[in-house]
């Protein structure tokens, strides 16, 4: 049996869960409530839909894909980003260890290791948005839990946080 590559485990099937948890919670807000925002940040909507690209962003440049163009409209850029990473074989992660990623992070120009590439910017930029997406909705006042953000908990109503 076949190991399959550390870098193609911590990716695809993290973000694949992760992106249909934030198509259940959009599903569950409704269009109205996500305009919803904290302070100044962007609305729910975007979060989902930048995490949305965060996921290809990592993933592109560890298999040597190139990224595909999104549809802005989030429902269909979720199921396109879905879609690609299911399609994703292991073996376009072989040898993804020994590549350097060269990218941009706002203004700064990086350039890392596959492994600080995904460890240290993609997986905190992908949750850092799909976490501002369900604390937008929260706030505005939708009944989320743990268990709508990482659809494995389970709560009795009463102690639902």
């Amino acid at each position: 049996m076949t190991a399959f590559p550390p870098l193609f485990i911590a990716s695809v099937p993290v973000f694949r869960h992760y992106l249909g948890r934030a198509q259940d919670m959009a599903e569950k807000a409704g269009p109205d409530l996500m305009a919803a925002r904290i302070a100044d940040s962007f609305p729910a909507v975007q979060h989902f839909a930048t995490a949305a690209g965060f996921a290809l962003r990592a993933v592109c440049p560890l298999t040597g894909r190139e990224m595909p163009d999104l549809p802005r409209a989030l429902g269909p850029r979720l199921a396109v980003v879905r879609a690609t990473l299911g399609a994703m074989k292991p073996s376009e992660f072989d040898g993804a260890e020994g590549r350097i990623i060269t990218h941009t992070a706002g203004a700064a120009e990086l350039d890392q290791t596959a492994e600080q590439f995904l460890y240290l910017f993609c997986l905190p930029n992908f949750f850092f948005h799909l976490t501002m997406g369900y604390a937008s909705l929260r706030a505005a006042g939708l009944a989320l839990g743990k268990e709508d953000f990482d659809g494995l908990h389970s709560y009795p109503p009463a102690e639902q946080i």
